[in-house]
């Protein structure tokens, strides 16, 4: 290593080091396809198999954790973060109905501490192994001066594939289709910025421990993302199920319904009634110490569903009890409907998709 590279607050030795000590859960996410092991200059993958395909489309997404990250540098833990990471970009590339393939992450710190990169990496390659996804490949740059010392930021992007009419989306959706809920494990990885500021505004630490949360505060709001690729891929290839799904919708930024109206049909639009689930006792708590309502945070967070699935209605009771049986609680929260009506107080559409329009009506269970 270079001595004035070393002064400058770069050390190369222990990005080597970070390197040793992840390769054994990165090549645990590794198949045959999989061309090189780690450590080239780009990871290789045998796409040979898509030419058993008749159209084969490739989805792509990328994205981070945002400032989820802030609380696993504040309490020190970091090995949950890589399933944040992974279900905020694999859950995207399933809503299109793909498989996913591989995916790469990036790290930047301020300094390389080897065994807290090899943290971040490992609940990384974890969360890749659990949605059948290879982790091929990645970078962990050191930025000193720029990030503190104890300072990094995460992301990541990942390839998957689709036949071509077997994509899911819109096109697909029909009047009297159900709207299928299913449960988030938490926060996921959304809505942190509001989640810091009601925890600044209390003087709550995220070590100091809150029997409101129901535990040490960072802890709790760590809960990792559910990873809900394996469940929706079985679905999608069970023959008397997979063909009655015509959309899903992964509620990340931006809340409940703009997410689910970015996967209906312009003109289309869903009532998601509230009394069919009781958002967990985290919303609650956060909402009262910020005193405000849980409907006014519908915007930011999950509430407790995490991704939605448009069905058939004849198969609605079948898709629920299947995905509650694998580990994935869900139940019917809504219907589309493209009858002619007034959009006023519907979210229309969302992040430049100009889709289908929704709300949310009557009251939260207890």
């Amino acid at each position: 290593m270079s001595d004035s590279y070393a002064r400058a607050g770069v050390d190369t030795a222990a990005g080597d080091l970070a390197v040793e000590l992840m390769k054994a859960s990165v090549r645990a996410t590794h198949g045959p396809e999989v061309v090189g092991g780690v450590g080239g200059f780009a990871g290789l993958f045998d796409v040979s198999f898509l030419k058993e395909y008749r159209h084969p489309l490739l989805a792509t997404s990328t994205d981070g954790v945002g400032t989820k990250v802030a609380l696993a540098q504040a309490i020190d833990k970091h090995d949950t973060i890589g399933f944040d990471l992974v279900g905020m970009v694999v859950d995207d590339i399933i809503v299109t109905g793909a498989r996913p393939l591989f995916m790469t992450d990036y790290i930047a710190c301020g300094k390389v501490v080897p065994e807290r990169i090899a943290a971040i990496v490992k609940g990384i390659a974890d969360a890749c192994r659990e949605t059948g996804t290879a982790l091929v490949g990645g970078e962990t740059a050191e930025h000193p001066g720029l990030l503190g010392p104890d300072d990094y930021d995460v992301a990541g992007a990942a390839t998957g594939v689709v036949e071509r009419d077997a994509l899911l989306g819109a096109d697909r959706v029909h009047h009297g289709d159900v709207v299928v809920a299913m449960a988030s494990s938490g926060l996921h990885s959304n809505g942190y910025s509001l989640v810091r500021h009601i925890l600044a505004n209390q003087k709550l630490s995220y070590t100091d421990r809150s029997d409101a949360l129901g535990g040490v505060v960072g802890e709790v709001l760590l809960e990792p993302t559910r990873l809900y690729t394996g469940p929706l891929l079985e679905l999608l290839e069970s023959p008397e199920l997979g063909p009655a799904i015509h959309a899903f919708s992964h509620v990340t930024g931006g809340g409940i319904a703009a997410n689910l109206a970015r996967v209906l049909p312009r003109g289309a639009w869903v009532e998601v009634d509230r009394s069919t689930w009781s958002p967990a006792s985290v919303f609650r708590v956060l909402a009262d110490m910020n005193a405000e309502s849980l409907e006014s945070t519908e915007g930011t967070w999950n509430l407790g569903i995490g991704m939605f699935a448009i069905v058939s209605p004849d198969s609605a009771s079948a898709i629920t009890t299947k995905l509650t049986d694998l580990g994935i609680p869900s139940w019917v929260a809504g219907m589309v409907s493209t009858a002619t009506r007034d959009f006023t107080g519907f979210e229309q559409g969302a992040k430049g998709v100009d889709g289908g329009a929704v709300r949310l009506v009557g009251s939260f269970a207890n």
